[in-house]
């Protein structure tokens, strides 16, 4: 009787042993276990075990004949690397999984990787985004995902775009949080505090990455009223009918798995993980891997992890199968052949009000386009300038910010103006003492003032302050000018004189109009500019007049020296006339 306890232990592992063999060679169908580690309690873990778990269903659905049979086992990592280390220890030694789909972060797959790696297990990540996870060193992971390095691009375009000059990166201090990964999402949940410090006003500018912009669908509506006038770059998926066939059963299914949670909608990353899970089936049809029974090892603490593993014998093959995998799935061409996904199609979102629109969209090749039905071209992207959707921005504001505000809160600049000079048209100022208090001050030189602050690369916050003027004119403009000396205005405007008691205690702008008295009369064209642009200088009545006196003198001339007997007065005609006409315009 003494030792029936371990008689009965042994009896109950022989008919666990038995009943796994059993469900292992049930019909002839292989069993390839594949382990899946997610956050179970993240929004991102909550979308995708119901896309997994659908994924293989639709796949053996479509594929009744194949001889292997995925079998999942789904860990909950819980946000934690030394956990997902864990569950990835228990996966393989317990269940002697043939590859891990997963972890969900990239801090989570570094701690995985280095099992993977004594294992030989293909570790496939449809959410591990950052660059710092090469396959140099995890030579067995697959990232069923973009690089963070694609949407860096897109991102660092639209700056571009919109001719922002400055910008403030906002990330998890980690080394991953420093990549650009999907965390980012419960920091915003949890200390959104760009509104407490009026972050989220006029002039300010928000991009979030696609790891936040794919679940804008599924967040709070105190969160995404906290976003409003955000800009997001989120992964395009062509719109199809498979896809809203799925969408409307993924949507059941999640009501029927987590009833006492409020409904999510369907993400990028649901997409990925349902794709990633057919590749993994097709693979493992491919491969035929052989009947084994899962020995269950329990794990004592006194067996440390390493010493449980063993290699995988179909590691490599199982491996190669998968990035060789070809299709068209839910989230468009599924093709991992470089051990991940390649560029994708980003869509330019502005978050308004509890939802968002669409203002573009972004590729490598195009640029950025409002249409995806954009003919191409030979412009690059930094040529174009209109190319995307009016945004609304924080603060409900249509002018787009140029990247630098000064808070509301802080000062701003004061600008002295006064009307003593009388000419209105030059600068007209005057203060309203009832309603508002404020100064208006309009003409050419508040114009000349508005338009250079307009080209400045940042926001430059001002205000006009009213200089009431007395005594002449001269000494006003001098008090006037002494008053920035005093700081007491921090720049003037208005038709102000440069002279040498004044610039030696303020600095002036260089001057734009020129001192002086000059005479404006008018002109009028009545003959045009031709050859006989001579004739213009004497009226017709003048030229009439000068004629008749030339030919006058002519005669008078010729007549005096006929009289005189002179050989030249005698002679043929021809030669008298030519006498007339040389007196007319030679001797005269």
């Amino acid at each position: 009787m003494e030792n029936a306890p371990q008689v009965i232990l042994f009896l109950l592992l022989i008919t666990v042993h038995l009943g796994i063999a059993q469900n292992t060679n049930r019909n002839g169908v292989n069993q390839v276990h594949v382990g899946v580690i997610l956050d179970l309690g993240s929004l991102v873990g909550k979308i995708a075990k119901t896309s997994i778990l659908l994924a293989i269903e639709d796949f053996y659905a479509l594929h009744p004949n194949y001889t292997t049979r995925v079998v999942m086992h789904i860990k909950d990592s819980m946000g934690s690397s030394v956990q997902a280390a864990s569950e990835a220890l228990d996966l393989l030694t317990n269940y002697n999984v043939k590859a891990i789909i997963g972890p969900q972060k990239s801090s989570e797959v570094f701690f995985v990787s280095e099992i993977a790696n004594k294992s030989k297990v293909p570790i496939i990540s449809f959410t591990a985004t950052s660059p710092s996870l090469t396959f140099d060193n995890i030579p067995y992971f697959v990232r069923a995902t973009i690089n963070d390095s694609t949407q860096v691009n897109s991102i660092a375009y639209l700056i571009k775009h919109y001719k922002w000059r400055e910008v403030v990166p906002i990330y998890i201090e980690t080394d991953y949080g420093r990549s650009i990964i999907p965390d980012l999402l419960d920091a915003l949940e949890g200390n959104l505090k760009a509104k407490e410090l009026g972050m989220m006003t006029k002039g300010y500018v928000w991009i979030i990455t696609f790891g936040v912009a794919s679940l804008i669908d599924s967040l709070n509506p105190s969160v995404l009223e906290a976003m409003n006038g955000a800009l997001g770059v989120e992964v395009y998926v062509p719109r199809s009918t498979e896809l809203d066939n799925f969408t409307a059963r993924w949507t059941t299914r999640f009501r029927m798995d987590n009833p006492n949670d409020p409904q999510l909608k369907l993400s990028i990353f649901g997409l990925w993980g349902y794709d990633t899970m057919w590749a993994v089936a097709q693979a493992a049809e491919q491969v035929k891997f052989t009947n084994e029974i899962a020995q269950m090892h329990h794990m004592t603490k006194s067996m440390t992890s390493l010493e449980t593993l063993k290699n995988s014998g179909n590691g490599q093959e199982f491996l190669n199968a998968i990035v060789q995998y070809k299709f068209k799935g839910l989230s468009g061409y599924f093709n991992f052949s470089a051990r991940q996904l390649q560029s994708s199609t980003f869509q330019i979102i502005n978050i308004v009000g509890k939802g968002w629109r669409e203002i573009g969209f972004w590729s490598a090749q195009d640029g950025f386009s409002r249409k995806l039905t954009k003919q191409k071209s030979n412009r690059t992207y930094l040529s174009i300038e209109h190319d995307l959707n009016p945004a609304i921005w924080p603060g409900e504001s249509t002018d787009t910010p140029r990247g630098w505000e000064i808070p509301t809160s802080g000062k701003k600049l004061q600008v002295g103006v006064c009307t003593s000079s009388g000419y209105p048209e030059y600068i007209y100022a005057e203060k309203d003492l009832i309603m508002t208090g404020m100064t208006k001050a309009s003409g050419l030189a508040v114009e000349v003032f508005e338009e250079a602050v307009k080209r400045l690369p940042y926001a430059l916050p001002y205000e006009y302050v009213f200089y009431n003027a007395t005594g002449n004119i001269s000494s006003s403009y001098d008090d006037f000018v002494y008053q920035v000396y005093l700081k007491k205005y921090d720049m003037a405007i208005g038709d102000i004189t440069i002279r040498y008691k004044r610039s030696s205690y303020v600095d002036f702008s260089l001057p734009y109009t020129e001192s002086g008295v000059a005479m404006i009369v008018p002109l009028r064209e009545s003959i045009n500019p031709t050859t006989w642009i001579f004739l213009k200088p004497l009226t017709p009545g003048m030229w009439f007049g000068s004629i008749i006196l030339f030919i006058y003198t002519g005669i008078v001339v010729w007549l005096l020296e006929f009289l005189g007997n002179s050989k030249n007065a005698r002679g043929p005609i021809p030669t008298q006339m030519v006498m007339i006409y040389y007196s007319l315009f030679v001797e005269s």
